[in-house]
């Protein structure tokens, strides 16, 4: 039972910034809510052996994202129907393009952009948590920056 409320607890305060992080990897709300679900279930089975929950709970996100990535369907459907609904312009669409961009890039370089600057952490944490090397670490950043710089360059290209 003691276990119980230390995971309830856990689960209160943290479920907001681990949220975040999840929808920064899935760009879509409700895709990052079953993620995070999914990841507390599973961080729920471990509880009595975790020494870290957050950081576990951050690399159980990164991991079922990823697997969730490498299946075929990506939740997308090509439709010939437009919305009902026009999208409203509210003005932040400079963060929007960069969000955009992030969200084109591969799973474990968007893992890695997510966690280094969103999440501020060093590239001792952000290998741990995906279980690779620091070297692996900086190169998928630095294939990341490169592809970034890219599609700015060509945005910047488009609009002149």
């Amino acid at each position: 039972m003691a276990d119980r409320a230390i995971f309830d607890d856990f689960v209160a305060s943290r479920t907001d910034r681990l949220l975040r992080t999840a929808y920064l990897l899935t760009r879509d709300w409700g895709v990052a809510e079953d993620l995070l679900q999914e990841s507390l279930a599973k961080a729920w089975f471990a509880w009595p052996g975790i020494d870290e929950p957050e950081a576990y709970v951050r690399k159980v996100l990164v991991t079922t994202y990823t697997s969730w990535w490498r299946r075929r369907w990506r939740r997308e459907l090509p439709s010939d129907a437009l919305p009902e609904q026009p999208v409203e312009d509210r003005g932040d669409s400079g963060r929007e393009e960069v969000w955009r961009a992030v969200g084109r890039l591969p799973a474990r370089q968007r893992a890695v952009i997510v966690l280094r600057f969103y999440e501020d952490l060093p590239v001792s944490e952000v290998a741990r948590l995906l279980g690779c090397g620091e070297g692996t670490v900086k190169s998928q950043t630095a294939k990341a920056l490169a592809k970034l710089r890219v599609d700015e360059s060509i945005m910047k290209e488009s609009y002149r």
